[in-house]
């Protein structure tokens, strides 16, 4: 398991502060639940507001790409907004990180509970062996 720090995220809000400064969103979303933590990071680097919802205006932001099932659904509903990630576990095709890690490595972001991410991973990871 790699543990991320809060000075990871704030690296990761300086990465993606300095790609997108200069862009004209009208807001920030985050996805629920990882994805809230990076767009309020964002929302006050970038000095745009938080959005309780998505739109083709704003950008759209989840704490990791995994499978993709989750911005994809979103994408899908407003293709023309702007997605983006702290880590991405596939190469950014339509959406952008600013960390990409092709390692099958569950990820502890520094707002999780280790012994519940724990679990999570062991849920996760039977989920896939169903298939």
């Amino acid at each position: 398991m790699k543990q991320l720090n809060w000075a990871d995220f704030d690296a990761c809000v300086q990465v993606l502060t300095e790609r997108y400064g200069g862009r004209s969103f009208k807001s920030v979303f985050g996805v629920p639940r990882g994805g809230l933590c990076l767009a309020v990071g964002l929302s006050h680097s970038l000095g745009l507001p938080l959005s309780t919802t998505p739109d083709n205006q704003c950008l759209i932001v989840d704490d990791v790409f995994e499978t993709g099932r989750t911005l994809k659904g979103l994408r899908d509903q407003w293709p023309q907004a702007t997605y983006a990630v702290w880590v991405s576990k596939a190469p950014p095709q339509w959406w952008d990180a600013a960390e990409v890690s092709l390692s099958s490595e569950w990820l502890l972001f520094p707002w999780e509970n280790a012994a519940a991410a724990i679990a999570d991973e062991s849920n996760y990871r039977q989920s896939r062996l169903d298939f």
